[in-house]
C-alpha cells in the first residue's frame, strides 16, 4: 500500500479522513458521541455542522446570527431547541419570518397548540373551529383569535407609539412577554422574551407578510378612517437595513473579529441575514470579503431556484461569503425539525457556554459606527449628495 501510494503523489490527502467504522449504538450511547460517529451523506453533513459549532462558532470573537423560515415556533422548536442555543451564547441576533415571531406569542400567552395528523378533513377542522399545520392543531377562537387580541392590546401601548424597525418593535414586545411569563411562571418558552432578557437583536424582514403585519395593519386602518391620530405605530425596513448591517460590519472592522451564520431553512429570512455583506461591499462600498463561517440546513434545491442563489460558494460570487473560507461551511440537505434539536442538544452538551454579547444594547453606537465607516469609504458621496440635494 504505501509503495502504490509513493508512486501516487497527492493520494494521501484524499485518503486522510478518519475510516469509517463507528462503534456500534448501544444504551449508553450519548448525543455527542452518536452525532460524531455519523461518517457520510447528511449525516456526516450534520456531523460536520456539528463540529463546526463546537471549533469555531464557539470563539468568543465570533458573532453569530441565526435565521428561521418555516413553521418552527408551532413545532416547539422554541423552547426545545433555538432558546437554548440563545441562552448558550450560540446566537448573537436573529432574522425570522413573522409568522414564527407570531406563533411564538401563543406560546408566551400559554394558548396550547396540540399535536395531530396530517391525515384529516379540512372542511371539517374548519366547520369544527380547528386550525391546522400539517399536523399540528389548535383552537380557532381560543388561540388564534385570543392572540390576535392580546396582541392588538400591546400594539396601543405608548412604547408602540412611533416610526421603528422590527428590531426595536421585538424589543418592546419582548418585554411585555417576559414579564408575562415571569407572572405566569411558565418558564423560558418565548423566543421574543428569550431574545429581550438576553439582548438579542431580533428582525423580520418582511414585516407585513404575517398575523403581526396584518394586526399593524388593522389599527393603523381603524384609526385612519376614525381619524384617530393617537395611533403612530409604523414599521421602517431601512432601519432594519441599517441596524443587521452595523452589527456585521462591526464584528468585522471594529472588533477584528469573525462573523458565522446558521441557517434554518432559507426564504427572505436567510437572505436577510446574508445581504449585510452586498450591502457593506455593494451598496455602502466599504472594503469587507464576506461571511467567514456557513452552516445551511435546508431540504430545497438550487437547480430550481428554491436555495435562493445562496448555497456558500453560489454565495461567495455575491460576496456573501469569504471565498477563501468555503472549506468552513457546510450544508445539510436535511429536514430543520429533525436537524435543529440535534445541532442544540450537540452544542448544549459539547460546547462551554459563550459570553452574551448583548447588540440590542449597543445599537447606538454600532449605528453611529456604520455611518463614519460609509462617509469616510464611500467613493460616490458627493454624486449620491448631489443627488439627494436635487430632491
Amino acid at each position: 500500500m504505501e509503495k502504490h501510494q509513493k508512486s501516487c503523489p497527492g493520494k494521501a490527502k484524499y485518503l486522510s479522513g478518519k475510516r469509517i467504522l463507528p462503534k456500534p449504538i448501544g444504551k449508553t450511547t450519548g448525543i455527542v458521541e452518536l452525532i460524531d460517529n455519523m461518517d457520510a451523506y447528511n449525516g456526516g453533513r450534520l456531523r460536520a455542522a456539528c463540529n463546526l459549532l463546537r471549533d469555531r462558532y464557539s470563539q468568543d470573537d465570533v458573532t453569530i446570527g441565526l435565521s428561521l423560515a418555516g413553521a418552527l415556533t408551532p413545532a416547539g422548536l422554541g423552547p426545545a431547541a433555538i432558546i437554548p442555543l440563545m441562552n448558550h451564547g450560540f446566537v448573537d441576533w436573529i432574522t425570522a419570518t413573522g409568522a414564527n415571531m407570531y406563533h411564538d406569542l401563543h406560546f408566551a400567552f400559554n394558548l396550547p397548540m396540540f399535536r395531530g395528523s396530517h391525515n384529516v378533513d379540512d372542511a371539517d377542522l374548519r366547520d369544527k373551529g380547528v386550525t391546522r399545520i400539517y399536523d399540528i392543531l389548535f383552537d380557532y377562537e381560543d388561540v388564534l383569535m385570543e392572540t390576535d387580541r392580546r396582541l392588538r392590546e400591546l400594539l396601543v401601548r405608548p412604547e408602540f407609539q412611533k416610526e421603528m424597525g422590527t428590531r426595536e418593535f421585538y424589543y418592546h414586545l419582548g418585554k411585555l412577554l417576559s414579564e408575562y411569563e415571569k407572572k405566569h411562571n411558565l418558564g423560558g418558552v418565548s423566543i421574543l422574551a428569550a431574545a429581550y432578557r438576553n439582548g438579542i437583536p431580533v428582525f423580520t424582514s418582511s414585516p407585513g407578510d404575517s398575523t403581526i403585519g396584518m394586526n399593524v395593519a388593522g389599527l393603523e386602518l381603524l384609526a385612519d378612517a376614525l381619524k384617530l391620530g393617537q395611533f403612530k405605530l409604523k414599521i421602517n425596513p431601512s432601519f432594519d437595513v441599517h441596524d443587521s448591517t452595523a452589527i456585521v460590519l462591526n464584528a468585522k472592522r471594529y472588533e477584528n473579529g469573525k462573523t458565522g451564520v446558521i441557517l434554518i431553512g432559507g426564504g427572505s429570512p436567510k437572505n436577510f441575514m446574508l445581504q449585510t455583506e452586498p450591502q457593506i461591499q455593494e451598496v455602502l462600498m466599504i472594503p469587507e470579503v464576506g461571511q467567514d463561517y456557513d452552516i445551511n440546513i435546508t431540504d430545497a434545491r438550487p437547480d430550481t431556484g428554491g436555495l435562493s442563489g445562496a448555497p456558500p460558494s453560489e454565495a461567495a460570487s455575491w460576496g456573501k461569503i469569504d471565498p477563501t473560507k468555503l472549506e468552513e461551511t457546510v450544508t445539510a440537505y436535511v429536514d430543520v425539525t429533525v436537524a435543529l434539536p440535534i445541532l442544540a442538544a450537540y452544542v448544549v452538551q459539547a460546547a462551554k457556554p459563550k459570553r452574551l454579547k448583548r447588540l440590542y444594547d449597543r445599537g447606538d453606537e454600532l449605528r453611529e459606527k456604520l455611518k463614519k465607516a460609509y462617509l469616510e469609504n464611500n467613493r460616490e458621496i458627493e454624486k449620491l449628495k448631489s443627488l439627494i440635494e436635487k430632491l
